[in-house]
């Protein structure tokens, strides 16, 4: 059996490990990106520029040689290349040597651990770097080529005072260590070879249901109010990752909730409103999101383009509902749909909406009384009663 070992060979020749270096050594064909290739030319080995999974089993199972090492950039086990590895080349016997990440080295190079960092790859993937800066005291964020970019995604979500440390080159003879607020890291110039630290003292990971009524910006949109929000987000049953909408989101305050649940998902705040639509991205900057976007048009028809939903929240129709529920059902006929009603009408509706698609529905009816001050007394004054009408499957 032919073997294959998989060296991480840290930032470069210069932080290869001892036995990483030996194996490199020992091996009759070496594979890689050539710039990888070009730091160990002096051993005069066999050398393929090659790291795909397909190419280096290709080269394998057609090469007479029977020891190979495949170099890859970093640590074997941190946002690498080795796992597609390992798998492709299942018929072989593989083994893997750790090599010093940017990570551990640019801490190092800081002074300061990295134990309790939040860590992330935003190299040609798809992240959400402002939940993890908003739920994390440190945040670690390998760039691709994509500084500014997450740096304005941060400025816009509110976060451009945050302090930002850029790792540039490192290990390299053009390395440099920068620290500026993340407003300001478009003026550096930095390279595109990049590593991102964030730091957010006031980190806050709460997943909020009911956030009070006073914390939101209003202006004259009308609001779901809290504790009918904290039952709807119950309904709904939101996971992590959930893919999701809220339509006729008014101020966004649902859509906020959502986005905070779904963190690593995603929230579509649907609302014809132009004044509203202004007050959902103010109130997602205040509430530090960038997983909600806000399509200007009413519903149905807004509804026609969205990725496949987990879950939907209608929380306005106007007059629309029947149409609204057969877009959500054409959409993902398992999602999970929780409806707000104050009209009898509307509550018909909704039920003859969902029946019309085979889903049993919930009811509930919540009659809210909040304590007002009379004088020296308090009296409680009832809001109006709101029937909170679910169906559907959760998300997983």
């Amino acid at each position: 059996m032919k073997r294959v070992t998989i060296v991480g060979i840290g930032m470069g020749p210069d932080t290869v490990t001892q036995e990483g270096l030996e194996a490199i050594q020992k091996a009759d064909i070496l594979l890689g990106a050539p710039r990888m290739l070009h730091a160990f030319s002096y051993l005069g080995k066999k050398s393929y520029p090659e790291y795909t999974p397909k190419g280096v089993c290709h080269i394998v199972d057609t090469s007479e040689a029977a020891l190979f090492a495949v170099l890859v950039s970093g640590d074997t086990g941190f946002f690498s290349a080795a796992e597609d590895l390992c798998m492709a080349l299942a018929n072989c016997e593989v083994s893997l040597i750790p090599g010093i990440s940017s990570l551990n080295y640019f801490f190092a190079k800081l002074k300061r651990p990295w134990q309790d960092a939040a860590l992330l790859s935003c190299h040609g993937r798809s992240t959400n770097l402002v939940d993890m800066v908003r739920r994390n005291r440190l945040t670690f964020a390998l760039t691709g080529g994509n500084l500014i970019e997450l740096a304005q995604t941060l400025a816009d979500a509110g976060f451009g005072g945050l302090a930002a440390h850029v790792g540039e080159n490192l290990s390299m003879e053009t390395e440099r260590l920068l620290t500026c607020p993340v407003a300001e890291i478009q003026a550096l110039g930095a390279d595109a070879l990049c590593v991102l630290l964030i730091e957010n003292p006031n980190c806050d990971s709460r997943v909020r249901l009911g956030i009070p009524d006073e914390e939101f910006i209003r202006g004259n949109v009308p609001m779901t109010k809290a504790e009918v929000r904290a039952v709807s987000l119950s309904k709904l049953g939101l996971s992590p990752n959930s893919v999701c909408c809220d339509i006729g989101a008014g101020t966004g305050s649902v859509a906020v909730e959502m986005a905070l649940a779904a963190y690593r998902g995603h929230v579509y705040a649907v609302e014809q409103n132009e004044a509203a639509t202004a007050l959902i991205r103010q109130n997602c900057r205040k509430f530090h999101l960038s997983n909600v976007t806000a399509i200007p048009r009413g519903a149905p028809e807004a509804l026609d383009n969205l990725p496949t939903l987990d879950a939907a929240f209608i929380g306005g129709s106007s007059g629309h509902l029947k149409g609204i529920v057969s877009a959500l059902i054409k959409n993902n006929p398992s999602m999970r749909i929780v409806i707000n009603a104050i009209a009898l009408e509307t509550l018909h509706a909704a039920l003859e909406a969902l029946d019309v698609h085979g889903i049993p529905a919930e009811v509930v009816q919540l009659g809210i009384s909040k304590a007002e001050s009379a004088g020296r007394l308090h009296m409680m004054k009832a809001q109006n009663p709101i029937f909170v009408i679910s169906g559907g499957n959760y998300a997983r």
